[in-house]
């Protein structure tokens, strides 16, 4: 590997880490660690694309700690026999960097991952001694998120979340069929097994703290994972099916999905183009209908067509258009599941409803003014002095109701 400088280093390994979906800051709070004279915090606005739950942007160091890697997964830019320009950081490099884009305002916190050196243990030993130095060293109150293998020694497993407040472990793939044909270093019951002793490790952590807040925080924003979309067969019902069991088994706090990207010199079992970016985002928010909006995983894939999300419509609307015998639902009599159900009511216009109905009954211009846009909800809706009459049956109501193409944003309320 040639010589190069730290600058150099820079821009290879964040380039690198560009393909990993899963940094998205938690909400976690270290303010404890304040107190007793730290440095950086979690808490704030950061300047980078990197989200809290809460909608709070957060700005992250994302690198690899190297791109080299002895695995040869055929979707994977860094894998063995890739021809790309190889970089390794030292522990003390990643240190270093972290702590100077900190004092120079840049970031909030650090993204850490890495490509397999030596041995999976050896690599986890570096990612978290990374993290152990910013911790205790530096005194770093920071967000760090920690990308684990989970092939390396448990215990190692558990020392990272001692200092990480997430770790993920990327499931890869949404089939373990897949995964045997284009990643057979790889192995899916390993990967699993390492996230459910991942979870167990939480848990016991948790509970160790409502007994003592003197226990040490373990990962207090949990684990996430990551599957590759576009690069096997898997259609999204597969996608959505592996998501809503690995959230019920895991305890996930995320699944992220990241469209695959065609690889110079890649294997012929992978696909020549890649994926449209809006599947990547009809997946987003069929996870958020999951998640958040109540929906069960049959619904979901009810509003699918041949096991495929709708590109053109977002998945609560292709379901209403689907079950239009649920609508009309009346705006001051539907409880919160129903309301829930609407093409265009988010979780905080639904919010708004309610309270707002406690005092008045809520008329068409009163719900304009609750809700981003009113078009998209009139047909499935009644409220007083209003009611959709023959709108909700018309055959043309898909094609009203079509977006104009937009720029996507990936967290917008369905």
């Amino acid at each position: 590997m040639a010589r190069m400088d730290l600058q150099e280093k820079l821009g290879v390994l964040a380039d690198a880490a560009k393909y990993d979906a899963s940094c998205a800051s938690s909400g976690t709070n270290r303010k404890n660690s304040l107190k007793s004279g730290g440095i950086g915090s979690t808490e704030g606005m950061g300047i980078c694309h990197s989200y809290a739950p809460d909608g709070r942007c957060i700005s992250l160091l994302k690198i690899l700690l190297t791109n080299y890697c002895m695995f040869d997964c055929a979707y994977c830019i860094n894998r063995k026999s890739s021809n790309v320009r190889r970089a390794r950081f030292t522990v003390e490099e990643v240190v270093q960097l972290t702590m100077d884009f900190y004092k120079r305002n840049y970031i909030e916190g650090l993204f850490l991952s890495s490509g397999i050196i030596r041995s999976s243990d050896y690599t986890m030993e570096q990612l978290v001694e990374i993290a152990r130095r910013l911790r205790l060293q530096e005194r770093f109150a920071g967000y760090i998120h920690l990308k684990t293998i989970p092939d390396a020694d448990p215990d190692l497993l558990r020392q990272a979340g001692l200092y990480a407040d997430r770790l993920s472990i990327n499931i890869e793939l949404p089939q373990q069929k897949s995964l045997k044909t284009l990643a057979p270093e790889k192995d899916g019951p390993r990967i699993r097994k390492a996230m459910g002793t991942m979870r167990l490790d939480m848990e016991a952590a948790h509970a160790e703290r409502r007994a003592s807040k003197k226990a040490p925080q373990f990962a207090p924003g949990g684990q996430s994972t990551q599957m590759i979309i576009g690069a096997d067969s898997a259609s999204d019902s597969d996608i959505i099916t592996t998501s809503s069991t690995l959230y019920s088994s895991y305890r996930l706090r995320r699944v992220y999905y990241s469209a695959f990207s065609p690889i110079p010199a890649s294997s012929q079992v992978l696909p020549l183009v890649r994926p449209p970016l809006m599947r990547e985002h009809r997946l987003y928010q069929a996870d958020w209908l999951y998640r958040f909006y109540g929906f069960e995983l049959d619904e979901i894939k009810s509003a699918t067509n041949h096991g495929m999300l709708d590109l053109e419509i977002d998945p609560k609307l292709a379901w209403a258009l689907k079950h239009r015998e649920r609508f009309p639902v009346d705006i001051n009599r539907a409880d919160k599941e129903l309301l829930l159900r609407g093409p265009g009511l988010g979780t905080k216009a639904v919010g708004r409803i309610l309270s707002a109905r406690r005092y008045r009954r809520l008329r068409l211009d009163d719900l304009a003014r609750l809700t981003a846009s009113v078009k998209k909800v009139r047909p499935f809706i009644l409220a007083q002095g209003w009611q959709p009459g023959a709108q909700l049956d018309a055959e043309n109501l898909r094609a009203r109701l079509v977006p104009k193409p937009k720029q996507l944003d990936l967290f917008a309320a369905s």
